[in-house]
């Protein structure tokens, strides 16, 4: 439906939300000129919102350069939205114990549109920074958790994503070729599991599970992120590939009263 035949939609409201979400990783702190010019609105209307989101609680605003940040607001949204999400609080032991088994990062990750997001993540020591914080998407086709979730889907519905979902290029080595990551899946499929090598960062290697749903299929997994240098094949499969997937079906029995 579009916008202008849903009485039930509030344009102002979305205008205010789309200048949310034009903060991110490369944008924390921002002027009215920079929101306007990312978010397309006119500086009139981006003034008025961004005041209005500042007297709410839901920006901060710099006393002397007037620049807006995100607020703690952000993350009492996010508590609340752990509390309502029952497959966080389920799989939250077996992704403790598989992270102390494994001494690797760990992550609970979702389906979101046509992206991933980590839901929940469990570092190791010398994890990077961004591999610590909850919230952050990824184009499903480049994950290993993407693929293995997509896996599990119907063959027909499985080339259509494939085929329209978007890819990104993220290193050099990142796999843009569709039949290829046509491949993975399907291999995916028959393997239950996926991996890929060098998607979101060179000489990295994701593992990850799916975890089925009570209609057959997956929109959530566990995925495992390892130093290709450190993990061959072979000793990923020996020492750890059966704990991911022990671990994935141990969540999904749980998760058939909320998933």
């Amino acid at each position: 439906m579009k916008e202008k035949q849903n009485t039930l939609f509030v344009g102002s409201l979305a205008k205010g939300l789309k200048l949310l979400r034009a903060f991110d990783e490369t944008a924390t702190e921002m002027s009215l000129t920079d929101l306007a010019r990312r978010t397309g609105l006119d500086k009139s209307a981006t003034q008025r919102l961004a005041n209005t989101l500042h007297i709410e609680g839901m920006l901060d605003k710099d006393p002397e350069t007037k620049r807006f940040r995100p607020s703690h607001a952000w993350l009492e949204l996010a508590y609340a939205y752990f509390w309502s999400d029952p497959l966080v609080k389920q799989a939250m032991p077996q992704l403790i114990d598989l992270s102390q088994r494994l001494g690797s990062t760990v992550n609970l990750t979702e389906l979101s549109g046509d992206h991933i997001i980590y839901v929940s993540r469990l570092p190791n020591g010398s994890s990077q920074f961004s591999a610590t914080l909850v919230g952050r998407r990824l184009p499903a086709l480049n994950a290993s958790a993407g693929r293995a979730m997509i896996s599990t889907w119907a063959l027909e519905e499985r080339n259509h994503v494939v085929d329209t979902w978007p890819i990104q290029q993220f290193t050099p080595k990142t796999t843009t070729d569709r039949d290829a990551i046509r491949a993975g899946v399907e291999e995916a499929a028959q393997m239950g599991y996926a991996t890929t090598q060098n998607q979101m960062i060179l000489n990295q290697t994701g593992i990850a599970a799916p975890i089925i749903g009570p209609d057959g299929r997956a929109h959530a997994a566990v995925q495992c992120s390892v130093s290709s240098h450190h993990w061959s094949h072979d000793r990923i499969e020996e020492d750890l590939l059966p704990y991911i997937l022990d671990a994935a079906l141990a969540i999904a029995p749980q998760s058939r009263g909320g998933y």
